[in-house]
């Protein structure tokens, strides 16, 4: 099978079987692109990060990426369309019929499991990508002793609380955090 048509398999197989939008899919990206040798972990957590701080939708964002590190443009373009197209034709069909179904007790009974496994997999995601940056080179004591370690924290918990308790943009924290990346590994402050 051509490196092509598996990558649109790989990404139609995503958009179909994964509910809850890009975060949740995260786990299924992840477990993909390693069984594929697509990329390594870190190349992924970086683009991760790159894909929600630019316009557009993170899974379609992260899916164009990837295509077009395999197989360039062609790649990008059959990596997003075998993305976007499993939900667009399941939005089509249920569209059609939600209004009629949706006080069904077995619809609500559906949808508050797939809500419950929605949060699982991005708890999953924060965990795994969380690990990625605050432990790529695994828990170790030197690991809390790294100036690293204290600026992503630092930057993290900032970050959180401006979400949670100040409402600011995500945009705005994003941009933020950057500037503040740049600014610490400009002085020398942290290693990249």
């Amino acid at each position: 099978m051509s490196e092509l048509l598996l990558l649109f398999l790989e990404f139609f197989k995503m958009g179909a079987l994964t509910f809850g939008g890009g975060y949740a899919m995260i786990p299924f990206i992840e477990e993909t692109v390693l069984r594929h040798d697509w990329m390594t972990t870190r190349e992924l957590v970086d683009f991760i990060a790159v894909s929600e701080s630019t316009p557009g939708a993170f899974a379609v964002n992260i899916s164009t990426y990837i295509g077009s590190e395999i197989g360039g443009f062609l790649g990008a373009l059959l990596a997003t369309l075998g993305l976007v197209l499993p939900p667009f034709i399941i939005i089509l069909l249920i569209a059609k019929v939600y209004e009629k179904i949706k006080q069904n007790t077995i619809v609500k009974g559906a949808m508050l499991g797939l809500k419950s496994t929605v949060v699982g997999l991005i708890a999953a995601t924060v965990l795994s990508v969380g690990m990625e940056v605050f432990f790529s080179t695994g828990i170790k004591i030197e690991v809390f002793q790294t100036a690293n370690f204290y600026v992503s924290l630092i930057i993290f918990a900032v970050a959180l609380f401006l979400l949670l308790y100040k409402k600011i943009n995500p945009i705005l924290i994003i941009g933020g955090s950057a500037v503040v990346g740049i600014i610490a590994g400009y002085t020398g402050l942290i290693r990249v």
